[in-house]
């Protein structure tokens, strides 16, 4: 009888060994089941055409369900912002796309790892970072400036006593080249004081007094024009280097866009640039394109991506990335759906299909 026992228990520890493998061998495959995910077009991490969606992170999405046994559900909202509210309001069991994961959107979400590294760049209509040179229109600028009516001014009140010395003087000479009276004398004087500011004067004093005075002027009319010139040169290439867009610094002054209540727009305000924020990016790229805007920020491989399609030949990147940052997926606190997205996409890393994703709408293996 005893020993029917021992075997009966050998059996139930085999039994139970048996069944307990799986959990020893690796994690049971989660149960099917369906989640809403909420979603906002923006290439290229979700586009929506005749209804059937790709993109980057559908793309993401579609792996790890294969992992998971999940069947997607997408939900479309108006932007980030919407996209967390729908899973914070229960309406959605995640959000995906170009989801940047914050301190403080940490502190109501849980996010999944990293679905993508970047951050933020300049975007400026094409050409303004070749420019090199001045051209005719900054000229024209330059010549109906401000800078050019002072410098007018100058050059008349710096004539004013010389011209007067030249007409008292002069007018005494029998060979006078002013004339005697006051009117039109003076004007006399003033067009040579002029002309020897400008390197040609229409005649040569005869008075000695007036041929040392102009050996003076002369002097002076050298370091007035090197001045004047090297003043205008000035202007000009600052005009230029105002123009060129390759850092965040540079946006000081400039009209700039990007989305509102975004990252990138926290971030144009905590550096005191004030841009214009709009619903979304297209808005920035058509006021680029009309040179609505000097420049845009948003991130970059959205930025990247509209450049090398629709945006080709139109506006171009300005510096390097800045502000980096990790896009993710937004679960609600606690939710046990992120733990088996987290292992299905380290599965999908270590597979190789995450690279061949990437690879496939950012160009990089």
């Amino acid at each position: 009888m005893r020993s029917r026992w021992w075997a009966v228990m050998v059996v139930t520890l085999i039994l139970a060994g048996m069944g307990g493998l799986p959990g020893l061998i690796g994690p049971a495959k989660a149960a099917p089941r369906t989640v809403t995910v909420a979603t906002h077009d923006l290439a290229p991490f979700v586009i929506t055409r005749d209804g059937i969606k790709t993109g980057f992170t559908v793309d993401i999405l579609a792996d790890v369900a294969k992992h998971t046994g999940w069947t997607i559900n997408y939900i479309e909202e108006e932007n980030v912002r919407a996209q967390l509210d729908a899973v914070a309001q229960g309406r959605a069991d995640a959000a995906a796309g170009a989801i940047s994961v914050t301190a403080d959107r940490s502190q109501t979400f849980d996010f999944s790892q990293p679905i993508l590294n970047a951050g933020l760049q300049i975007l400026v209509p094409a050409g303004l970072t070749e420019r090199s040179s001045p051209g005719l229109v900054d000229f024209l600028k330059l010549l109906f400036s401000k800078t050019m009516l002072v410098w007018l001014g100058v050059a008349l009140l710096l004539t004013v006593i010389p011209a007067h010395i030249t007409w008292l003087v002069e007018r005494r000479h029998a060979d006078s080249m002013v004339s005697r009276s006051y009117f039109p004398g003076i004007f006399q004087a003033f067009s040579w004081g002029l002309g020897m500011l400008a390197a040609q004067p229409d005649d040569a004093p005869r008075h000695w007094i007036n041929r040392a005075l102009a050996l003076l002027w002369a002097f002076v009319s050298i370091i007035f024009v090197a001045y004047y010139t090297a003043t205008l040169t000035a202007n000009l290439t600052v005009e230029r280097f105002d123009a060129q867009i390759a850092s965040p610094a540079d946006l000081y002054g400039k009209r700039v866009c990007t989305v509102a209540n975004t990252t990138s727009a926290s971030f144009l305000d905590e550096l005191g640039v004030a841009p214009q924020g709009v619903g979304a990016i297209e808005e920035c790229y058509a006021g680029l394109k009309n040179r609505d805007y000097d420049a845009a920020v948003f991130d970059a491989p959205v930025l990247q991506y509209h450049v090398s399609h629709d945006g080709a030949g139109t506006v171009e990147l300005a510096g390097p990335i800045f502000q980096t940052e990790d896009y993710g997926v937004a679960f609600r606190n606690g939710s046990d759906l992120r733990k088996q997205f987290d292992e299905a996409l380290l599965s999908i890393r270590e597979d190789g299909d995450f690279d061949l994703i990437k690879g496939k709408w950012f160009g990089e293996g």
